[in-house]
């Protein structure tokens, strides 16, 4: 006796070897003998063996139409035997019924199984929306290859156009181009990347890399909603003196301006004013909500993402011939240059100048300070002594003949680039820093002082950190230091700035110190912002390979940093070099430069010699 039995989800065939009522023992039909619940098995037959038994049933059942056998099926549960019957208008032979039971079996979307040998047809509109769903996979599968194909043979399907930054960058995996594009990568073996690019699909390498940035940090836009204008300021004093502000020429978000007022006496009154959008943007509000999702504002070369709508900017920033709200802090200076009073209070300050570094440092700098004979500019009374009050300062805090470094500003113009070299620590550098670190100071103590939560910066053994509590900078050898004077670009100096002008009026603090709200912007903001500056400092290496291929140039001189590592001349690129000898940090050598590739921000770079000393 043979039978048609069920195993691991399968129709089999098998001859019964012995039947124990509640098992049997069976060999299929090729050979292997094995134990099986007599409830699994299906049908029993006397011929023919199961091997031409399986083999008839499968011819048969490539000649039943699956539509006819749902409709001769009915609505009710049945079996299979019943079915076969039914179908064949008599007692089916055993190859006969396996057929209607393979038929059965092979067609999920016709038949739901109910139990063993048993179905149920399935409804007329399950089966209409099955059968459209197998067309519909049908289709894409059938269009799936052929853009695999295409992708294959360097061309690019026209539905790949709108999304190439997204297959290149944060592609969704279920999407069928982005499984055509891996289907062309298996076979090419070439990465996603690769293939787009060989396809013509990425024609600008500064794009891809802004679209990487933007799909990651911006997936909307960088766009701004359309929302409603700040609250307008209070009623706020006027300032009584003149200020003026130093930045580059390409900010338009400016924070910071300085007035300073000369007594007979000897003492100077100097004002530090910082932009003051917190008196305007409300806690909770959909301006501030927009700041908390940017948190700060991203810069790159030859463009920037602000932080706040540009009307807002607009509104804040301490523009030159206008009368601006600001956050002051005022410092009383003795003619020994030691502080003997410090007061802040929020004002309107009247913005007299912004002078900008490009044309300031040529008149502004170490050979001109205290010499008569150089060519006059304004603001230079006011310059040159708060020049010597930063120097002051400096040396108070214990940081005095630092070493200058070198930086770089890059200026982008469409597809060029000048990469300029500026020297930091310069006097208007200095004048700067060494104000703000002590507004920020100052303003961090009076939190501390008032016990208003703040968000600091600290520093010890080595490690910046964030914290909620005052604790020292050992880098810069204060004893604490908030983050308040960028709130046009920074969103932990907007909410700074809410703390000190509520304790400058002697006012209940804005957010308590354990408010959830300030960890939970303490931590996105140094996430975002180590995620920004990364992003800036790969923009910049991108713009260094662009110069270098602009430029021409194939060899250049490299100080050694440690081991194969070299910080290529004139340039902020720190790069790998190949072939060089055992070589010192310091020792300077000649490097050649090629196979530059714009898409993995990388290029070679192998020894040709060592160069005696500087």
């Amino acid at each position: 006796m043979h039978l048609f039995y069920e195993e691991d989800g399968d129709i089999k065939a098998g001859t019964i070897l012995a039947d124990n009522d509640a098992s049997l023992q069976i060999e299929s039909q090729h050979g292997k003998r094995t134990k099986l619940k007599t409830a699994h098995a299906l049908l029993r037959y006397a011929i023919p063996g199961p091997a031409e038994a399986m083999g008839e049933a499968r011819a048969l059942a490539t000649q039943i139409d699956a539509d006819f056998l749902w409709e001769v099926a009915g609505g009710d549960e049945f079996g299979f035997a019943d079915l076969a019957a039914e179908y064949y208008g008599r007692t089916p032979s055993g190859p006969e019924a396996g057929a209607v039971l393979l038929t059965l079996h092979g067609a999920p979307i016709y038949f739901y199984k109910k139990g063993k040998g048993r179905y149920k047809a399935a409804p007329a509109e399950a089966l209409a929306a099955a059968k459209a769903a197998l067309e519909r996979k049908a289709r894409e599968a059938e269009r799936r290859a052929e853009w695999a194909d295409a992708l294959k043979s360097g061309g690019l399907p026209e539905p790949f156009r709108a999304r190439v930054f997204e297959l290149a960058h944060r592609p969704d995996k279920n999407s069928l181009e982005y499984k055509a594009l891996m289907d062309a990568c298996g076979e090419t073996g070439l990465s996603p990347v690769r293939l787009l690019d060989k396809c013509g699909a990425i024609p600008s390498s500064h794009e891809f890399h802004r679209q990487a940035f933007l799909l990651e940090h911006f997936p909307k836009g960088v766009g701004f909603p359309d929302l409603l204008p700040p609250a307008a300021p209070p009623d706020l004093p006027p300032g009584d003196a003149p200020a003026f502000s130093i930045d580059d020429t390409a900010t338009t978000e400016i924070d910071d301006a300085f007035s300073v007022i000369f007594r007979p006496d000897g003492s100077v009154r100097v004002g530090i004013h910082i932009a003051a959008p917190a008196l305007g943007i409300l806690p909770g509000s959909e301006l501030d909500r927009l700041a908390a999702s940017r948190l700060s504002t991203v810069y790159m070369p030859g463009d920037k993402i602000t932080m706040l709508p540009e009307g807002l900017v607009d509104r804040y920033t301490l523009e030159e011939n206008r009368d601006c709200p600001a956050l002051s802090l005022y410092v009383e200076v003795a003619p020994d240059l030691s502080i003997t009073a410090l007061a802040t209070q929020a004002d309107v300050i009247r913005i007299a100048a912004n002078l900008r570094h490009e044309t300031l440092e040529p008149l502004f700098n170490e050979a001109s300070i205290g010499n008569p004979a150089a060519p006059d500019y304004p603001f230079r009374r006011e310059l040159e002594w708060l020049w010597g009050l930063a120097s002051h300062l400096e040396a108070a805090r214990g940081k005095a003949d630092q070493v200058q470094r070198l930086d770089y500003s890059f200026k982008v113009d469409g597809e060029r680039v000048e990469i300029v070299p500026r020297v930091r620590g310069n006097p208007i550098d200095k004048l700067v820093s060494e104000l703000m670190i002590l507004a920020n100071n100052r303003w961090g103590r009076l939190l501390a002082e008032r016990d208003y939560a703040g968000m600091y910066r600290a520093q010890g053994q080595g490690k910046v950190r964030m914290t909620l509590k005052p604790a020292p900078h050992e880098g810069l050898g204060v004893d604490c230091y908030v983050w308040s004077t960028s709130p046009l670009r920074r969103y932990v100096d907007l909410v700074n700035q809410r703390q000190i002008l509520a304790a400058a009026r002697g006012e209940p603090a804005v957010y308590a110190g354990n408010d959830p709200m300030l960890f939970a912007a303490m931590r996105d903001f140094e996430l975002t912002y180590d995620a920004y500056n990364d992003f800036q400092r790969k923009m910049e290496r991108y713009w260094c390979l662009r110069w270098l291929i602009q430029e021409g140039i194939a060899e250049l001189e490299a100080a050694v940093l440690k081991e194969n590592l070299v910080r290529l001349a004139g340039l902020p690129m720190v790069t790998r070099v190949v072939g060089a000898p055992a070589l010192n940090p310091g020792d300077r050598i000649r490097v050649a430069l090629g196979d530059f590739d714009l898409l993995d921000n990388e290029l070679s770079c192998r020894y040709l010699a060592t160069l005696p000393a500087a």
